[in-house]
């Protein structure tokens, strides 16, 4: 081989290997996940799990980058940029997206499911399905319930064992207005606080206690102002996990079903996660030395009772809630 031909060789070969190098980057997608919670909690370890399982789906050619602990912002401003296209995947709870989607406000009526086979029965059903592509409409498109268990008070002052020991206390709720109707008829004062902001508002007494589930309570580390939990358990409001529907529709069928496989496998997962956080979150606030009570639920339920009233015009919900009560 000629010097030139030695040259024009090395020429080509390097075109070559460049050409192949974009083009294998433009067929790999990196997918941008930005959520709110800690990087112990439960639901952002099944998030890794969807990445793992999707880059391991798709061999490599789909791979998530997962922003945790508010890093891109709160969830409503996670929200907000899914719709813009500037975020693709987020996990905001269900009581936020009722502000979008009016028919997630069954998740927050209180005491809607029997028991924890009865919330899973319902969220793996056409009920759940059909619910997850409600939120089409706002560009938002849901891919999963993830178990966030049950939400129960927590107090810095005194436990909640009756209705009445909530009379006149100021207690954070999510920016929800069914969670602020159910406080309200608890005798509580509702007050809309972003989670972010809620240890200081503690701390400094801007509320008398809060309410959410233990691997909340418990990463949060809300148990080192407030040493009374209260496990009432008086609403089960699912997490959410989303895809912003401009990304969804950039994806071919083949990546779909990949990204459908990876949540399914993150979703058991996930599952197996909550139970098991929820045991070692008890274990852990109480060890730090906060009393947990069991009240009794049937007064809760019974003065939380007018919240369902707020639907007495509204057929499609009426229908919605009933189809949910008495799903086996």
């Amino acid at each position: 081989m000629s010097k030139k031909h030695f040259f024009q060789f090395i020429f080509f070969l390097t075109l070559t290997i460049l050409f192949l190098g974009c083009k294998s980057e433009k067929s790999s997608k990196t997918l941008r996940l930005g959520h709110t919670l800690d990087v112990q909690h439960p639901v952002h370890k099944a998030m890794v799990i969807f990445g793992e399982e999707l880059d391991k789906l798709s061999n490599g050619k789909i791979k998530v980058n997962i922003y945790p602990s508010g890093q891109l912002g709160g969830e409503r401003e996670c929200l907000e940029l899914l719709q813009i296209g500037s975020l693709d995947i987020t996990k905001v709870s269900a009581a936020v997206l009722e502000n979008f989607i009016p028919e997630y406000k069954v998740f927050s009526i209180p005491y809607m499911f029997r028991d924890k086979a009865h919330t899973f029965s319902v969220f793996d059903s056409e009920i759940g399905k059909n619910l997850l592509l409600k939120g089409e409409r706002f560009r938002l498109r849901g891919l999963t319930f993830y178990d966030a268990g049950s939400r129960s008070f927590y107090m810095k002052e005194a436990p909640v064992k009756m209705p009445k020991d909530l009379n006149g206390k100021k207690i954070r709720v999510q920016k929800s207005n069914m969670a602020v109707a159910m406080i309200n008829d608890l005798g509580g004062s509702p007050t809309p606080i972003s989670w972010g902001e809620l240890y200081t508002a503690l701390q400094q007494g801007v509320v008398d206690g809060a309410e959410n589930n233990p691997p909340s309570f418990y990463t949060s580390k809300h148990y080192e102002v407030c040493k009374f939990y209260s496990l009432d358990e008086h609403t089960s409001v699912p997490d959410v996990l989303l895809i912003g529907t401009d990304t969804w529709k950039r994806l071919n069928n083949q990546e779909k079903e990949w990204v459908n496989k990876a949540i399914k496998v993150s979703t058991i997962a996930q599952r197996k996660l909550w139970a098991a956080s929820e045991k070692e979150s008890l274990a852990a606030v109480k060890a730090a030395g906060v009393q947990v009570f069991y009240p009794e639920k049937k007064p809760f339920e019974e003065q939380t009772k007018g919240v369902l009233s707020l639907f007495d015009e509204n057929k499609e919900m009426k229908t919605l809630i009933s189809s949910i009560k008495n799903k086996q």
